[in-house]
């Protein structure tokens, strides 16, 4: 889509604002609303100013000045809005130079696809990214200096069985049984219905949608795989679409990785493949129909998966889903059929187009734009070192010998200890100027002091019940 076509789009849909949209340091939408008017054809190329500073992990006081660009190609209609609206995801710039700002995801994101054509390993890098999410009729928490708790409340609850609300009708979904369960089990089917077709007039290419495994309102809705920059935009409105027809609902929607104790979290497994010259680039006659290119990128991201999780799962709730024994996929090896393992080959179609890869490990409360382009320079650094994968991960983890399983790396259990990681291995992602080290330092900065600083300072409520009486 063109500017001609935006302001096009304007005129024949009776539009009244435009919504200027990008994505903070740590993957949050913000946005600023101007009149139709003041949409111009120039305003894709000179933008509108803005102050940088007051954003989490942007610029400081004394250089707040920033540009907002934006991007003709990612127009939509507002689903939502009383007043109609256009939608733009946009770029960020420095008004002086003029250069797309280094801590910008987008920019990361559009870096490290130049990066992977300029390597001459593919030209195209495909993700298709499949987020989890909960669903839930009421959620209350706080937290000060003498009080800290959090209640949850789901209508498929399994706790609900008996609550005195006559007539109770039951129907709840049992612990961990959620998956694929009809109405009336299913009591959230017309929700995710109202978030697929929504997507889908918002122009997402929408798969399928169904019930998760947890029980309380879990939920995934898959969309068909995108090049990678436009996947990443994609999962911005996915989110939008999901939180926001949900509160119209009376409900609530959270991509937190792990809400619910003794059930299943939200994952978000990530599939890749490369492709050059409109050929896919992973499919072979090696292990699970892989090309030695295929394995040597699976290669990379185990190498390089503690790191990575810094970014994929960027939260120190991302590591109350990676539990090693549950079938979260904590095992740093792959396979084609173990879902414990951190990397598997789907084996769905035997199709050269459908051969990709799949990264379990990630959660749906990363930044996209940084977490997709982590995992691909893991995987152009495999391709371009010949990193090995080493031996599939093929029988059940629990069937293993005690001297097999201690061979196997997992990942790490905690938010700090994947950002020490990423302290220690990130010069793959300084490759092309894609991660500048001063975007890597700012993110292990931030999280650390803002994140896993500021939990281990405050007691948790469980530490009353194991340690009140000592």
């Amino acid at each position: 889509m063109t500017p001609n076509e935006v302001l096009a789009i304007c005129r024949e849909r009776d539009i009244k604002a435009v919504d200027l949209r990008f994505t903070d340091f740590l993957g949050l939408w913000q946005h600023t609303t101007i009149p139709v008017s003041k949409l111009t054809e120039e305003s894709f190329e000179e933008g509108y100013g803005f102050n940088g500073s007051s954003l989490r992990g942007w610029q400081a006081k004394d250089e707040n000045d920033m540009l907002i660009v934006p991007q003709a190609e990612t127009a939509f209609v507002d689903p939502f809005t009383a007043l109609p609206t256009l939608n733009i995801i946009c770029a960020i710039q420095d008004p002086i130079t003029g250069e797309d700002h280094s801590r910008d995801p987008r920019n990361v994101a559009r870096k490290a696809v130049n990066y992977l054509r300029t390597s001459g390993v593919a030209d195209t890098a495909y993700f298709g990214p499949e987020a989890e999410f909960f669903i839930f009729n009421d959620v209350q928490f706080d937290q000060d200096s003498h009080t800290g708790y959090y209640h949850l409340d789901s209508i498929e609850g399994e706790w609900n069985r008996g609550r005195n609300e006559p007539p109770n009708l039951s129907h709840r979904v049992r612990n961990q049984e959620g998956y694929f369960p009809v109405p009336l089990a299913d009591h959230l089917m017309d929700v995710r219905n109202e978030m697929m077709q929504t997507m889908i007039d918002a122009g997402l290419d929408v798969e399928c949608q169904y019930h998760e495994v947890a029980s309380e309102g879990q939920a995934q809705i898959d969309l068909k795989y995108q090049e990678m920059v436009h996947m990443a935009d994609q999962m911005m409105v996915y989110k939008y679409i999901v939180k926001n027809v949900a509160k119209s609902k009376q409900l609530t929607a959270t991509f937190m990785p792990k809400p619910v104790f003794a059930d299943n979290g939200s994952g978000m497994h990530i599939h890749m493949s490369l492709w050059k010259n409109e050929t896919p680039l992973f499919a072979g006659s090696h292990y699970a129909g892989l090309s030695e290119m295929g394995l040597h990128a699976i290669g990379g991201i185990l190498r390089h998966a503690p790191a990575l999780l810094a970014f994929t799962n960027p939260t120190t709730n991302s590591y109350k889903r990676l539990i090693p024994g549950c079938e979260a996929p904590v095992n740093l090896a792959y396979s084609q059929r173990n879902r414990a393992a951190a990397c598997r080959i789907p084996m769905y179609s035997s199709s050269p187009k459908a051969k990709r890869i799949e990264f379990r490990c990630p959660d749906p409360s990363c930044n996209p734009y940084l977490a997709f382009s982590a995992i691909l320079m893991a995987a152009i650094d495999g391709v371009q070192n010949k990193i090995s994968a080493g031996e599939p991960l093929d029988g059940r983890i629990d069937e293993l010998s005690p001297e097999e399983a201690k061979g196997i790396q997992t990942t790490p259990g905690s938010l700090a200890a994947s950002l020490d990681a990423l302290q220690d291995d990130h010069e793959f992602l300084l490759r092309g100027d894609v991660f500048t080290y001063d975007v890597i330092s700012t993110w292990i900065d931030y999280k650390r002091r803002n994140e896993v600083d500021a939990l281990q300072r405050r007691p948790h409520p469980y530490e009353f019940c194991m340690y009140y009486d000592v």
